[in-house]
C-alpha cells in the first residue's frame, strides 16, 4: 500500500509529474493507492504542470476507485481549540 497525504502542498516540474505518473500507473488496478487532498481534481493542474498527463493520472486513479469528500471543520483545528480551552482552565 501506498499512502500520499496532503498531495498537493507540493507542485512538482514535468519530470516529478511524469515519475508520479509512472508510478501510479505501475500500480493501477493491482495495489492500494491511498491519496488525500485538499484542492479539488480541478486544480491538480497547479500541482502537476502537464495537464494532459493530470487528465491520465485522474484517470487511472479515479477508475474502480472509492471516493470519499469530506467536509467540516480540520480536525488538527479542532484539537488546538481543545487543547487551548484546557489550558485555560
Amino acid at each position: 500500500m501506498v499512502v500520499c497525504d496532503e498531495f498537493g502542498y507540493v507542485s512538482c516540474d514535468k519530470e516529478g509529474g511524469e515519475l508520479l505518473f509512472n508510478h501510479l500507473s505501475l500500480r493501477a488496478g493491482k495495489k492500494t493507492t491511498i491519496i488525500t487532498t485538499n484542492p479539488a481534481f480541478s486544480r491538480w493542474g497547479e500541482m502537476v504542470k502537464d495537464k494532459v498527463l493530470v487528465v491520465a493520472m485522474l484517470d487511472r486513479l479515479t477508475r474502480k476507485a472509492y471516493l470519499i469528500n469530506m467536509n467540516g471543520q480540520s480536525y488538527r483545528v479542532k484539537e488546538t481549540q481543545k487543547m487551548l480551552l484546557n489550558e485555560e482552565r
